[in-house]
């Protein structure tokens, strides 16, 4: 399939996990990809693994980052149809140990970041009647101990989405969200910052209670960030796809 044969897609955090999964995906099906993340040998590992990837280093947590990775993707590649919201940061914090530190990145990038990026992104979007592919949590619509602020996050996350659907529809753009279960990719150690014990302690939990008795795969839920920004879902905006294994209806 070509469905993204001359279309540019940017893919935030497609340094690893479900970013470059997705990345990968997209650019197999025709699309120029650039990838953003704030580790530079990640990214040149994936461009130089992947036919049809760039990336530029950037953080989606930094104001001033935002419009400068449209301009450059701009720049490189002369349009963008895809924009991919896909960084995230969490963290396992109880309401006693909250600070505005920690509040303040989980809220910078997994909500100020994207919309930020989507403002800068909207004059593209306009012009290649393009859409939005935001990466939510099922968390961002059940609750769970301990994840308050990161759940909050996801949840402006996935209304943002909605709403950018309505008010954006009358130009032809269309916005979705996937909302993704527990995966197997680095965000406990690298985003949550938990030792090895803690890692398999909440692997263990999370596997008991997922219907299917598994993590996800990066690959399980980049599908449906690829199906959603293609042709085949033209007449689907303001949607929430949860991939989780089943834990949504627990």
């Amino acid at each position: 399939m070509n469905h993204f044969r001359n279309k540019v897609v940017l893919v935030t955090g497609g340094g690893a996990g479900i970013g470059l999964s997705a990345a990968t995906l997209f650019a197999r099906q025709g699309a120029r990809v650039v990838i953003t993340g704030r580790r530079q040998a990640a990214l040149q590992h994936a461009a130089d693994s992947v036919n049809g990837i760039d990336y530029l280093v950037a953080d989606a947590g930094n104001p001033s980052d935002a419009a400068r990775t449209i301009e450059e993707v701009a720049a490189r590649h002369g349009r963008l149809d895809v924009l991919v919201n896909n960084a995230g940061a969490g963290a396992i914090l109880p309401l006693s140990q909250a600070n505005f530190a920690r509040i303040s990145e989980i809220f910078s990038i997994n909500v100020f970041g994207p919309s930020l990026l989507a403002t800068a992104a909207l004059p593209h979007l306009r012009r290649a009647a393009g859409n939005i592919v935001n990466v939510s949590s099922t968390f961002g619509h059940k609750p769970a101990q301990a994840l308050s602020h990161y759940a909050a996050s996801k949840a402006a996350l996935e209304h943002m989405t909605k709403c950018w659907a309505l008010e954006l529809a009358v130009e032809g753009i269309r916005v979705n969200a996937v909302a993704a279960g527990p995966t197997e990719t680095d965000f406990l150690s690298e985003r949550m910052k938990l030792s090895a014990d803690q890692i398999e302690n909440v692997k263990a939990s999370e596997r008991a209670r997922i219907p299917l008795g598994r993590r996800g795969f990066p690959e399980d839920v980049a599908g449906w960030i690829v199906s959603l920004a293609s042709p085949d879902a033209a007449w689907v905006t303001g949607q929430v796809i949860t991939v989780d294994g089943g834990l949504d209806a627990t």
